[in-house]
């Protein structure tokens, strides 16, 4: 059975260096910090992630950035709150190549139900991508389970 990470174990996995989840991981994704809403992070790009094009593929840059949110969000929140992704969307800005990829995910907006979520990804200096997305915070999250990242 797959462990269900609620909002605390995401904190420990920065904090505490609590095993990260199986998507993290294959994402080759490190987390240096998230406190404040502000998440900051290495993505590893290797052959894995090339496309016939030579480049990364955009549905990983997504991805990277979609798990970097989710560190930043569960900064903000307590042991009784969940979130889940309403929507994202990534603007490409120039191709990424094999090579480290740092990502820093802030929390723009934290209303009652819903927050705001952005996301820059830069390899060599250069903005790569930018992502924004809506999150759904949901208050009685720890009477059914974790957060969904």
């Amino acid at each position: 059975m797959i462990k269900k990470y609620s909002v605390t174990d995401l904190q420990k996995v920065v904090t505490e260096r609590l095993t990260p989840p199986p998507c993290d991981q294959t994402m080759q994704i490190t987390i240096h910090s998230a406190e404040n809403g502000i998440a900051r992070g290495i993505w590893q790009v290797d052959r894995k992630y090339i496309n016939g094009l030579g480049v990364a593929m955009g549905g990983f840059l997504s991805s990277a950035a979609d798990i970097m949110m989710a560190y930043a969000i569960s900064s903000l929140l307590t042991e009784k709150e969940g979130f889940a992704s309403i929507d994202l969307d990534t603007t490409f800005h120039r191709p990424v190549l094999e090579g480290e990829v740092e990502i820093i995910a802030e929390v723009e907006r934290l209303g009652r139900s819903v927050a705001y979520v952005t996301a820059e990804l830069r390899q060599n200096g250069k903005k790569a991508a930018s992502c924004v997305s809506s999150q759904l915070i949901n208050r009685a999250e720890s009477d059914r389970g974790g957060a969904n990242t």
